[in-house]
């Protein structure tokens, strides 16, 4: 299938996929990948301000061609106008769960490094009382989202948005592996 939208927005509830399907989508549609906990998160969890953050993300937000990953608030009033279309993984919260918790502990088990010198703590994580903890902020923000989007996509000035959702990761592999690449099929040119 031929995907006409060349600027993106992939959200979701935290833990739902959204950085590694906009990565995806970026390679297979060349797009600029642009993901926001990268632009937002400094060294040791510390963030950059509101006001350069918004610069930021206008700056990487200006090309013909992106895919961003990501839900900030505070940058939605710079990426949705300019995006095409919105890409809403909106799966079951034991689906996100189980998804947040088997990439937790994969991410702290590696030792993986997120975002400058960052690395997953599981203690940040099992103080499930503290905004420091990814499972509280699903449990947080979860159903606030399932509420707050259907409102921001039915607001007028979202009207120019193609809005795609997906309630389970096989519907989403299913319409990924649909697409057709960006990439001219040489064989096929031959």
């Amino acid at each position: 299938m031929n995907f006409p939208y060349t600027r993106l927005v992939v959200i979701g509830t935290t833990g739902s996929g959204k950085s590694t399907l906009a990565e995806q989508l970026s390679q297979k549609l060349s797009l600029e990948f642009v993901e926001l906990d990268a632009i937002h998160w400094r060294p040791n969890w510390t963030h950059v301000t509101d006001e350069e953050f918004r610069t930021l993300v206008d700056q990487a937000t200006r090309t013909p061609r992106w895919v961003v990953a990501g839900n900030y608030r505070i940058t939605r009033e710079v990426i949705w106008p300019r995006a095409e279309a919105v890409i809403w993984l909106d799966y079951s919260l034991w689906t996100i769960f189980w998804r947040l918790t088997f990439r937790t502990f994969h991410r702290w088990w590696t030792n993986e490094l997120l975002w400058g010198t960052n690395r997953e703590s599981l203690w940040n994580h099992f103080k499930l009382w503290s905004d420091d903890s990814l499972w509280h902020w699903l449990f947080k923000t979860y159903w606030r989202r399932k509420r707050e989007y259907p409102q921001l996509f039915a607001q007028s000035e979202n009207s120019h948005l193609h809005i795609l959702r997906f309630e389970t990761p096989l519907q989403t592999e299913t319409w990924l592996a649909s697409l057709q690449s960006a990439e001219p099929n040489l064989l096929t040119a031959l």
